[in-house]
C-alpha cells in the first residue's frame, strides 16, 4: 500500500479481468464528463497508463531542463540569463507537480526516479539533442515548448482530476515560456546575417526531434483508441501534429525562416499538411537509449540523486535535539 492506495505499476498479462459491473460504471462516468479522484475506483490498465503517462512527462520536465540549463552562464547578457534561469527553475518545479500527481496513483517518487536513473521509464526522446548554440536554446523555448502546450492543454481536460489540476497550472507557465522563447528567436532572425544563419541552422537540427516529440503515427499506436475513449488521452499523435503545423509553420516563414522539409505541404482539399518521413527508426533508437546525448542526460541526474542524498535523508529523520555546551 502506499498511503491507502494500492500500488499498481501495471495489470501484468496475469492479471485478473477488471469487475465488468465497476467497469461499465466507471466508464459511463467518463462518458459524462465526470473527473475521477485517487479514492475512486479505476481499471488497473487506467491506472497503469497514467503511471505511465504522468510519471514519462515528469521525467521530460526534469531531463528537459538540462540541455537549456548548460547555456545559463553563457546567455548573452543579464536579461537572458536571468530569464533562462527562470525558465530553468519553472521546468524542474512542473516535475515537481508532475511526481505528486503520479504519486496519488500509488507509486512512490524515489521508484518513479530510481526507474528513470536505471532506465526502466522513459522520457521525451526530444531532450536526447545537444544544444550546441544560443540559437538551439530559443528553438527549444519556442517550438519544443510550443509542441508541449499542444499536448499538455489538450490533456488538461482529460479525465484524471489530479492530473488535470497540475497540467492548469503548467500552461499557464508555458505560456510564458512560449513568449520568451519567440521573443530570442525573432531577435536572432532579425539580426545580423549570422544571427540569421544560426537560428536557421537550430531550426534544420531541432526540426526532426520536434517531428518526433508528438509520437509515432497513429496507425503504429496500440492503445490510442482505449486511452481516448478514457480520456487518457484527449488527442491523437497525427491530430497534435498538424495542429503545431498549422499554428507554426505560417509563423516560421513570417519571419524568413525555412522548414527544412521539402515535402512539407498543405493539401488545400483536405487541409491536412504532408511531410517526408521523420525516420521513425531515428525515433525508436533514441527512445530506447541509443540517441546523442542518452547516456550524459542520465549520467546527470544520477549524479544530483546521489548528492543530493543527505539532504532527504536529514529531512526524512525525525528532528534530533541538539544540545550544544555552554562556553565557561
Amino acid at each position: 500500500m502506499y498511503g491507502n492506495i494500492t500500488i499498481v505499476d501495471g495489470p501484468g498479462k496475469d492479471a485478473p479481468a477488471d469487475d465488468p459491473v465497476k467497469l461499465a460504471e466507471f466508464e459511463a462516468r467518463i462518458a459524462a464528463g465526470e473527473k475521477i479522484e485517487p479514492h475512486d475506483w479505476m481499471p488497473a490498465e487506467y491506472r497503469r497508463q497514467l503511471i505511465r503517462m504522468i510519471e514519462q512527462h515528469a521525467h521530460s520536465e526534469i531531463i528537459g531542463a538540462l540541455p537549456e540549463g548548460t547555456w545559463i552562464t553563457r546567455a548573452p547578457g543579464f536579461k537572458r540569463k536571468m530569464a533562462l534561469m527562470a525558465k530553468v527553475q519553472d521546468e524542474v518545479g512542473h516535475a515537481q507537480l508532475l511526481y505528486s500527481a503520479a504519486e496519488t496513483l500509488g507509486k512512490p517518487r524515489e521508484r518513479m526516479l530510481d526507474d528513470l536513473i536505471n532506465g526502466r521509464s522513459k522520457y521525451s526522446n526530444v531532450f536526447n539533442y545537444p544544444a550546441f548554440t544560443w540559437a538551439d536554446t530559443a528553438v527549444i523555448a519556442w517550438l519544443i515548448d510550443a509542441s508541449a502546450i499542444i499536448n499538455q492543454v489538450a490533456n488538461s481536460k482529460g479525465s484524471y482530476a489530479p492530473y488535470c489540476r497540475a497540467l492548469e497550472r503548467i500552461c499557464q507557465e508555458e505560456s510564458f515560456h512560449l513568449k520568451y522563447g519567440y521573443d530570442n528567436v525573432v531577435t536572432l532572425a532579425t539580426g545580423t546575417p549570422t544571427q540569421r544563419t544560426m537560428v536557421q541552422e537550430a531550426l534544420n537540427r531541432w526540426w526532426r526531434p520536434i517531428m518526433h516529440f508528438f509520437g509515432p503515427p497513429d496507425t503504429a499506436s496500440q492503445h490510442t483508441e482505449k486511452l481516448m475513449r478514457w480520456k487518457v488521452k484527449m488527442a491523437s499523435n497525427d491530430d497534435m501534429r498538424q495542429q503545431f503545423f498549422n499554428q507554426y509553420v505560417p509563423k516560421i516563414y513570417e519571419l524568413g525562416l525555412t522548414v527544412p522539409d521539402a515535402e512539407l505541404a498543405k493539401d488545400p482539399a483536405t487541409g491536412k499538411w504532408t511531410y517526408g518521413d521523420p525516420d521513425w527508426d531515428e525515433f525508436k533508437r533514441v527512445i530506447n537509449g541509443d540517441g546523442p546525448c542518452n547516456k550524459e542526460r542520465l549520467a546527470v541526474r544520477k549524479t544530483a540523486e546521489e548528492r543530493g542524498r543527505w539532504v532527504r535523508e536529514a529531512l526524512a529523520r525525525p528532528r534530533e535535539q541538539q544540545y550544544v555546551t555552554p562556553l565557561s
